[in-house]
């Protein structure tokens, strides 16, 4: 069984009730909604979908809605445009006086004119055209074109190491994390995040709705995230390293060495992180992925992410389920290679009684291994004892119970936790520990001969205790 999980973006490929088990039964995690397609209606009938589809148990999967962010576009062209290497461009930011005359371009980010200066470099298409301000004129700004390319209407812009000034959340995004809480989804991936602000934003609208419990995923896809990277960890729930964009704003070359950072930043401060983008993207037209894109894959999970994501690969074109079977099949592969040695993480951001259950599972993982320990058993109301045993990069199965149905599906995203609802949890842990094991058995997860660790919250005088305890399942069976 694989340890890392796998995120698959619905789309028209995958979004029927037989493709939705289809990718469960491929070992997809988490599905993932494209805000920057999806329209309401459609989105609330497949989260409905969804929903059926695990209260039958037919699937055990959580959702994840990614906003859209505030675009930087070109305007509409009456045709497309040619523009040859060393073309001179001008680019206005008043509507008004643009005119469509083959050479030039609208921009709608108003503030282009005083944040570039010459020379700074702009991506225009998603770097299909590159060029360099050449000068600064009253009404527009001319470029120099770096390549050849063809540009139709409302391409993307990128503007690589610039301090934008665009809001943390727009309106559109707002009217999505909505949709996001009446629909009750589980995660919400926050899009072009460069700042604790941002994300403190989008906390507001969730505490202002009672909905504080959907946890925040901040896309890292700007070059300001490299001033701001730990704050920003601090505040957010989980990190995605968004390579699509990234790759944009930053060197190409660098971006391997910033998602090494990322990742080593979110082990090193319990944070769960994500690896997306191009991780198969041939596949979306080819039955079969190219030999760099099993390295990519490899390479991610050697590097310990919690998760891998796949966006067009399957929500669009007829390889979706191909893809997800080769994504787990090098997942695995991966993982044979790898000895978990439970690294410590940072005490950051940690109260004195949630230190004393790190220590806890960090001595559960340690004698789990010494005492040849078939698997450690969690009993968890909110997560947080989950969250520090994947931070720990476990060796042996961990099964994490829970009462809340909310906390049984974040747990999907976490590093080899394996989540499940207990429905007849009690307030005495004793029985909690009794039924668990006694579906694990019924469930071939575990044997009578196993030997199992169990980390509970003992009762006392209105405290928890947090306690841990070594089972033969024989004595209890």
């Amino acid at each position: 069984m694989k340890k890392t999980n796998i995120i698959a973006t619905i789309g028209p490929a995958t979004e029927s009730e037989d493709s939705i088990v289809n990718l469960y039964n491929s070992w997809v995690n988490i599905i993932r909604f494209n805000f920057s397609h999806a329209n309401y209606e459609n989105a609330k009938l497949i989260k409905d979908r969804i929903e059926k589809l695990n209260l039958d148990w037919k699937t055990n999967l959580s959702t994840l809605l990614d906003t859209k962010w505030p675009e930087i576009r070109t305007w509409d062209l009456a045709q497309k445009i040619t523009f040859e290497k060393w073309d001179i461009i001008k680019m206005y930011v008043d509507l008004n006086k643009f005119s469509d005359d083959w050479s030039s371009l609208f921009c709608d980010y108003p503030y282009l004119l005083e944040d570039l200066k010459v020379g700074d470099i702009v991506e225009i298409d998603s770097g299909l055209l590159r060029v360099k301000v050449l000068d600064k004129k009253e009404d527009y700004i001319e470029f120099i074109a770096g390549n050849r390319a063809v540009i139709w209407s409302r391409r993307h812009i990128n503007l690589p190491w610039q301090k934008l000034r665009l809001p943390g959340i727009t309106e559109k995004d707002e009217e999505d994390v909505i949709f996001a809480i009446k629909n009750n989804f589980d995660f919400i991936a926050q899009s072009f995040v460069r700042s604790r602000e941002n994300v403190l934003e989008l906390r507001e609208i969730l505490d202002k709705n009672n909905w504080a419990h959907i946890k925040i995923i901040s896309k890292i896809e700007n070059s300001e995230w490299v001033e701001n990277l730990d704050e920003i960890i601090e505040v957010s729930d989980g990190i995605m390293v968004a390579r699509w964009d990234l790759g944009i704003e930053v060197p190409i070359e660098t971006l391997p060495t910033y998602q090494r950072q990322m990742v080593k930043k979110c082990l090193n401060s319990w944070k769960f992180v994500i690896i997306a983008t191009h991780l198969l993207e041939s596949m979306i037209e080819n039955p079969f992925p190219t030999r760099a894109e099993i390295s990519d894959i490899f390479n991610s999970v050697m590097q310990k992410a919690d998760c891998v994501m796949l966006s067009g690969e399957t929500a669009m074109w007829k390889y979706a389920q191909e893809a997800v079977v080769i994504m787990k099949n090098v997942i695995e592969e991966a993982e044979k290679q790898i000895i978990y040695k439970h690294y410590d993480f940072s005490n950051n951001w940690l109260s004195q009684r949630n230190i004393e259950k790190k220590l806890l599972i960090k001595s559960a993982m340690f004698m789990a291994e010494e005492l040849d320990i078939n698997a450690i058993l969690i009993f968890t109301k909110t997560w947080l004892l989950a969250r520090l045993a994947a931070a720990f990069r476990p060796n042996k199965d961990i099964y994490a119970f829970t009462w809340n149905p909310n906390t049984s599906k974040y747990m999907n995203i976490l590093f080899w936790i394996r989540p499940y609802l207990l429905g007849n949890w009690t307030t005495n842990q004793k029985d909690n520990v009794i039924n668990s094991i006694s579906f694990l058995l019924k469930n071939w997860k575990i044997t009578k001969e196993s030997k199992v660790i169990a980390i509970t919250d003992i009762q006392k005088d209105n405290k928890e205790i947090p306690a841990l305890e070594i089972i033969t399942v024989w004595d209890f069976f």
